[in-house]
């Protein structure tokens, strides 16, 4: 991966990077420097999805799945008490595949955002 993308992506895991290097393997540095300012918009920080989801399990269940664009699930948290904290618990234990799905779908939409310029 490039020294811009480190900067401004510094705390990408090993999984995120590989994907977006897969994404952007035949971009040129144009549509490398439009990636990076749409994804740095729509990007998520799996320690921020880990700390919604305590607060959901202590406050408001379902914070983290709006947060994810998940609005019919967050809905469904919120009415059932994260089902009953069980959904609550799991979700805190699966924080980063969460995060790392929705990181995906956005990689996919800034790459179509950076080739479209």
């Amino acid at each position: 991966m490039d020294p811009q993308m480190m900067q401004a992506f510094p705390n990408l895991d090993l999984q995120e990077m590989m994907f977006i290097n897969e994404a952007l393997k035949d971009a040129t540095e144009t549509q490398r420097k439009n990636f990076i300012l749409a994804y740095q918009t729509r990007r998520k920080d799996p320690q921020t999805i880990m700390i919604c989801t305590v607060i959901g399990l202590i406050l408001v269940a379902g914070i983290q799945r709006f947060m994810l664009g998940q609005i019919g699930m967050g809905l469904l948290y919120f009415f059932t008490g994260g089902l009953c904290l069980v959904g609550t618990i799991v979700d805190i234990i699966n924080y980063k595949s969460l995060t790392f799905d929705y990181n995906q779908k956005m990689i996919v939409e800034s790459r179509i955002i950076a080739y479209s310029f």
